[in-house]
């Protein structure tokens, strides 16, 4: 059984950094996508970053030039860089997995999820 772990969530000030990780605890995944999705309170979870099993990533408009996402399919692990953080950043932080980019970057058909981690931007 897979079971993707975040850590890394805090209370941070507007632009402060902040990396998120994520390890998957259960059973291995063989080249799968591994991303990042944010929930803000009463919003939809949202696409944020993620990357291909052979290093491919990809980004929301948001995310661009402010975060960096770095893989290791061999050890199913995921990890975010956040620079230059803003109050609508703010959210719960979900890692995903599918077997495609193209699934998480289109938030669908998402197969694993994990439990989140909360990332609070004060202004």
């Amino acid at each position: 059984q897979v079971r993707l772990v975040e850590s890394g969530g805090g209370l941070v000030q507007a632009g402060d950094s902040l990396i998120l990780s994520c390890a998957n605890l259960g059973s291995a995944l063989s080249r799968y996508a591994m991303g990042w999705f944010r929930q803000a309170p009463g919003k939809d979870r949202e696409f944020v970053a993620a990357i291909s099993w052979h290093g491919i990533d990809q980004y929301s408009d948001s995310a661009k030039g402010r975060f960096t996402i770095t893989g290791d399919s061999d050890r199913n692990t995921v990890q975010m860089q956040m620079n230059g953080l803003k109050p609508e950043d703010a959210g719960v932080y979900f890692c995903a997995a599918s077997p495609m980019l193209s699934d998480l970057a289109r938030n669908r058909v998402i197969e694993y999820w994990g439990q989140g981690t909360r990332v609070t931007v004060s202004s």
